[in-house]
């Protein structure tokens, strides 16, 4: 028997403070995370890029993040891929990719002594 694995675990730092919405008895918060990324490409110059990702928080966990995750945050979190599909502006189907989180640690920020 064949068995599929949907996991991904991701380290950056929160682009904003979540955004948070209820749905009755349901609570979500999103938050967009910012992975950085330092490479040399084929000709040795060091390039620096930022990788986006959309995270998905639901009821206790949103709780959590509306509490603590504010923009500068830095989070590892752990969770699954889910596609989700819309009709744009132009009438043509999107598709987006976000993590629904089901484990955070919230990491403290170090506090910088000024000389």
């Amino acid at each position: 028997m064949e068995s599929a694995v949907n996991k991904v675990v991701l380290s950056g730092f929160a682009g904003a403070d979540a955004e948070i919405k209820n749905f009755g008895s349901q609570k979500l918060a999103k938050v967009n995370l910012a992975i950085n990324e330092n490479y040399r490409n084929s000709s040795g110059e060091e390039v620096k890029r930022v990788q986006w990702f959309n995270l998905s928080f639901w009821n206790a966990k949103a709780e959590l993040a509306e509490a603590q995750v504010k923009k500068g945050t830095s989070l590892t979190v752990e969770g699954r891929l889910q596609t989700n599909s819309y009709d744009g502006a132009d009438g043509k189907k999107r598709y987006a990719i976000e993590i629904v989180v089901s484990n955070i640690i919230i990491k403290e920020r170090e506090k910088k002594e000024a000389f």
